[in-house]
């Protein structure tokens, strides 16, 4: 094996029969994941009742779910039971490609969900002409398409530079890590991987507190039965932006591995929510 050629996840040496454990406890969170995701999408889809822009978007993030996971678990179980923990340069590189356009995708749906209740609860009456079937179906296909191919981008770049090093102490493949042990000029990963952070991160963040400051703007002015509709009505986006947003600065902060429980209780905080919702539809 060339230098560079292979990289090796190090996080997975000397821990011995405990990687049974791990490898059952991943097991059946990967089982979760994808059972709690699929039950969502499959609720909303065969109820009409359902087939509202908000419940659409929720079932993008469970759809989002299944996609990261598929990245992620599938080759941790492999790494746990195998005795060389090594992985290909280009599957390590694509690997880190699906779960960045995970995160970056959960970010701009989000801002979608944001923008909905923005204009569910300032403009009610155009509610339906703004958020119609089709202004739905581009913005969604925009929140898809544009994270994917900054992070594609990302991901052909990263693969053009040299490697000095070959040991990722990570349990994933991280750009970031990639990016470390290179030995060239990596000024443009940087100043590019910054771009990337401005623009799927920063701004549909920064969109979502303006969205809300304007929401409780609007709220101080009406109405306590319209605050009380609005608050209402907010609860499943908000749950579910504090929950990702936890689970990435607790991925930034210690930087170990793909908050995978996120994924867990993404999944059932959003069944969740759509029980509860439902309940409210008339």
């Amino acid at each position: 094996m060339e230098n560079g050629t292979y990289f090796y996840l190090m996080l997975f040496e000397n821990i011995g029969y405990i990687r049974y454990a791990f490898f059952g406890l991943g097991f059946i969170l990967y089982c979760a994941i994808v059972f709690f995701n699929a039950l969502i999408i499959l609720a909303i889809f065969l109820e009409r009742t359902l087939h509202q822009p908000m419940y659409i978007l929720i079932s993008c993030l469970s759809v989002n779910s299944v996609f990261g996971t598929a990245a992620f678990f599938p080759r941790l179980l492999t790494d746990l039971l195998s005795d060389t923990h090594s992985v290909s340069r280009e599957a390590c590189i694509l690997q880190a490609f699906v779960i960045y356009s995970y995160a970056t995708n959960e970010n701009t749906i989000l801002m979608l969900m944001a923008f909905d209740r923005y204009v569910a609860i300032s403009k009610p009456l155009q509610y339906n002409n703004i958020m119609n079937p089709r202004i739905l179906s581009v913005l969604i296909a925009i929140s898809w398409i544009y994270p994917m191919l900054c992070v594609g981008i990302a991901g052909i770049l990263n693969a053009s530079l040299t490697m000095c090093g070959n040991k990722l102490w990570k349990v994933y493949c991280h750009n970031w890590e990639i990016v470390k042990l290179s030995c060239a000029n990596t000024i443009v990963n940087n100043v590019f991987g910054l771009f990337i952070l401005t623009t799927t991160v920063i701004m549909p963040l920064s969109f979502i507190l303006y969205s809300y400051v304007k929401i409780l703007i609007i709220c101080r002015k009406s109405s306590l039965d319209f605050r009380r509709k609005a608050y209402q009505t907010c609860i499943p986006h908000i749950v579910i932006l504090l929950n990702f947003s936890v689970a990435l600065f607790c991925e930034v902060t210690l930087s170990r591995s793909l908050p995978a429980s996120n994924l867990l209780i993404g999944g059932f905080l959003r069944l969740q929510l759509l029980i509860w919702m439902s309940s409210l539809t008339p």
